[in-house]
C-alpha cells in the first residue's frame, strides 16, 4: 500500500509536529503579541459566539474538512476521517498548553519577551505545518486545505497556498470585529505570519528533517 510507505516514520514525525503545533500555537496566544491566522480567527470566533476556544476549534476544523472534500473534487474517505482525527487532539491540546503559559507567567513578561516568544511560536508552528504535511498521515483541516491548494491549484508554490488558503479565517476575523467591536490575538505575530509563514514552511521543508520527503497523495508530482 504506498499510502503506507516509511510508515513508522511518518508517524513519528507527525507525533512530534503535533506537539510543536499545539506548543507554538499555544504560545503565540499567551503572548498576546498576535497568533497564526487560523489561530487568530479562531480567537475571535470564539469571543463572537461565546463558547470555549478548544471547541470553537474543533467546530471550525469540521467545517474545512467538509470545505477540503469540495476543493479535491470527491469524497475521500482516509482524508476526511484523518482530518477530524487531527483537529481534536490538537484543537484542546491548544487550549490547555494555552492555560499552562498562561499559569507560568509569560503573559506577564516584559513586551521584547512577548516578540522574541511569538516569533518562536510563530517559527514552530511553521516548521510543524511543514513536517506533517511532507508526512501526510493525518492533517489539521487548516493545513490540509493550504496542502491541497498547493499541489492542486498552485503548482506546489508553499506560499501561494498558504495565502489562498488565509482567505476564510480573514474573513471570519473581521465579521468577528465588526459584530463584537473587539479584536483578539491580532498583533505582529499575526502579520508576520501573513507575510512570512509560507516562507518559513519551503524553508523548513528542506531545513528541518530533510530526509522527510512530501508524500503526495492528489494526483501531482513534486
Amino acid at each position: 500500500m504506498p499510502r503506507l510507505k516509511d510508515f513508522k516514520q511518518r508517524l513519528f514525525f507527525l507525533i512530534v509536529s503535533l506537539i510543536m503545533n499545539s506548543v507554538g500555537t499555544a504560545l503565540t496566544i499567551s503572548t498576546n503579541m498576535g497568533s497564526a491566522v487560523w489561530a487568530a480567527s479562531s480567537v475571535n470566533l470564539a469571543n463572537w459566539i461565546g463558547v470555549p476556544l478548544g471547541t470553537t476549534m474543533f467546530c471550525y476544523g469540521v467545517l474545512v474538512t467538509i470545505a477540503n472534500q469540495l476543493f479535491i473534487g470527491h469524497f475521500d474517505r482516509r482524508r476526511f476521517i484523518s482530518n477530524l482525527m487531527f483537529t481534536v487532539p490538537f484543537s484542546y491540546l491548544v487550549q490547555y498548553v494555552t492555560t499552562f503559559w498562561d499559569w507560568i507567567g509569560v503573559p506577564r513578561l516584559n513586551l521584547a519577551a512577548h516578540i522574541i516568544l511569538d516569533v518562536i511560536g510563530i517559527a514552530m508552528i511553521s516548521a510543524a505545518v511543514s513536517i506533517y504535511q511532507r508526512s501526510n498521515l493525518i492533517m489539521h483541516p487548516n493545513d490540509d486545505l493550504s496542502y491541497i491548494l498547493r499541489f492542486k491549484f498552485m503548482h506546489n508554490s508553499s506560499v501561494m497556498g498558504q495565502w489562498a488558503s488565509y482567505i476564510p479565517p480573514v474573513v471570519v476575523t473581521v465579521l468577528a470585529v465588526i459584530f463584537t467591536h473587539q479584536i483578539y490575538a491580532v498583533n505582529f505575530g499575526t502579520i508576520l505570519a501573513l507575510v512570512a509563514q509560507g516562507e518559513m514552511m519551503k524553508w523548513s521543508d528542506t531545513h528541518v528533517f530533510p530526509r522527510l520527503k512530501h508524500h503526495v497523495d492528489i494526483g501531482v508530482r513534486v
